[in-house]
């Protein structure tokens, strides 16, 4: 370890009374001052060059709410722990009744945060510190009240303080019962906070406490720890300026003003830490062709074949891909679906409609994502005026459609293609094979036909394949679903050198 430089400091008198608190100095600067001593109120620090130190850890802040699912707080705290993160628990009055601040203090070695106005905390206006220290914030369980204070905007406790007053990405883990998820004002709460860029985790589909069966379940620890700790942070933190992570107790050192490290520390090399999120965004900068909605094979004027995708899920996640920075142009087949902002949108009716103008489009697009539900077969001849109703028996011709997926998979330069596949049994298995087959890069699968979930609804989950890889996405409403999946898409694709 190399020495750089020397000083002394003045230091409050709770500094000079006891060594630890001269710990205390040492860990807030990131071990970048080294306290050699104290004498006559001042600290005699010298500061090395931590240029070859190991990457700091993500610094997490889990908010826990009232529901019956804090109790998997302190397993959460722990498995964010095994995978490098810092964690600081605030913790909701609410949530108080099924969790103890103690028990999370245990696991995370941090004192739990549980008021807004607690007046020593408050001496250096901590709240806003701690919302400017995280670079990931995770609300575990968030309830549906929660989340409705949230969309409103609301900051009467210091959870939801935090929340708007953080520049971190914002990442929400529903847990509510089944019929609370799906009542239309928590969906439009869950829509409200997506547009705004928060992330939601979940809800997974099964029992729950109160008997019922249905999504609203939290997702497991181990879930949520693997999805937040292998996301691309938003919030870049140089390292020439030192983490300060904040203290219940933490109070300005000395008399004089505080300096630009929020712990009253003036440093050659101190720097205000980067909280802004970077423009445009996970896929800023990338062209994405897609596909969305059903296609109509004409039998006569009056009827035809289809099937009956809404285009839901589709325009979702054109939406999604917009607001992570990609240019999109989507290719629509008949819907009643207004055109996301900022997207480009060509109308198609048939596949082989659909087809042509994806061939048009692809050439130099860096994404590709086959969203529509494009019909396999169509009449071989449409008849030109209506069908009269006169025999007992009807046989209609049917001919393959070109396979859009497999032909820009084929492309001598293929952008990096996403298909989707439908199946209504064996999900997983006919999703790999399709993936294979057809010579994708990835495949999003989900079942139709059941209860829950597929063509029309607002809801859905999906099986996400790659090569050597998967990763499943719970039942959730299709924007949040659609912005999960640009996320992991994004994660994946990795642009050419020359893109």
């Amino acid at each position: 370890m190399a020495v750089a430089a020397w000083s002394t400091q003045r230091v409050g008198p709770e500094y000079r009374q006891h060594s630890r608190p001269l710990r205390r100095l040492h860990e807030r600067t990131s071990g970048r001052l080294l306290v050699l001593g104290s004498k006559d109120g001042y600290c005699m620090t010298a500061s090395h060059d931590n240029s070859d130190a190991a990457p700091a850890p993500t610094r997490v802040l889990l908010g826990v709410s009232g529901g019956i699912a804090a109790y998997k707080a302190p397993d959460l705290v722990r498995r964010l722990s095994e995978r490098g993160a810092d964690v600081q628990v605030v913790l909701t009055r609410a949530a108080a009744s099924f969790v103890t601040p103690l028990s999370l203090q245990a696991v995370s070695g941090r004192p739990v945060r549980t008021a807004l106005l607690e007046p020593e905390a408050e001496a250096g206006m901590d709240h806003i510190a701690l919302a400017r220290w995280a670079d990931q914030v995770l609300v575990a369980p968030a309830t549906a009240h929660l989340m409705a204070r949230l969309a409103q905007g609301l900051a009467d406790d210091l959870l939801t303080t935090l929340l708007l007053a953080t520049e971190a990405p914002v990442w929400l883990a529903p847990a509510m019962n089944q019929r609370m998820w799906l009542h239309p004002a928590t969906v439009d709460n869950v829509r409200t906070l997506q547009r705004r860029g928060c992330r939601i985790l979940g809800p997974a589909s099964g029992a729950q406490a109160c008997g019922e069966v249905g999504p609203g379940r939290m997702l497991e620890p181990v879930e949520l720890a693997e999805a937040l700790v292998s996301a691309p942070s938003s919030v870049p933190r140089p390292t020439s300026s030192p983490a300060n992570p904040p203290a219940t107790d933490s109070s300005p050192i000395g008399p004089g003003p505080a300096g630009p490290d929020s712990a009253g520390i003036e440093t050659e090399d101190s720097a205000p830490l980067l909280h802004q999120v970077p423009k445009g965004g996970t896929l800023a900068g990338v062209h994405v062709l897609m596909t969305a909605g059903p296609t109509r094979e004409p039998v006569d004027p009056v009827r035809y074949v289809g099937n009956h995708s809404s285009g839901k899920m589709g325009y979702a996640l054109a939406s999604a891909m917009g607001r992570a920075g990609a240019r999109v142009t989507l290719i629509s087949g008949p819907t009643c679906l207004d055109c996301p902002e900022g997207v480009d949108r060509v109308q198609v009716s048939t596949a082989a409609e659909m087809h042509e103008a994806v061939m048009q489009q692809v050439t130099g697009t860096d994404l590709f994502v086959g969203a529509a539900a494009v019909a396999d077969y169509r009449p071989a001849m449409p008849r030109t005026a209506k069908m009269k109703k006169g025999q007992e028996t009807l046989t209609l011709e049917l001919v393959r459609n070109p396979d859009i997926l497999a032909d820009v998979a084929a492309l001598p330069s293929p952008p990096f293609t996403v298909g989707f596949a439908a199946e209504t049994d064996s999900v997983e298995s006919y999703a790999a094979r399709k993936l294979e087959s057809k010579g994708i890069d990835m495949i999003a699968a989900n079942q139709v036909g059941g209860p829950v979930g597929g063509f029309g609804s607002d809801e859905n989950a999906l099986v996400v394949l790659w090569r050597g890889g998967e990763r499943r996405l719970a039942m959730m409403p299709k924007p949040a679903l659609a912005e999960a999946l640009t996320e992991l898409i994004a994660e994946r694709y990795a642009p050419s050198p020359s893109s």
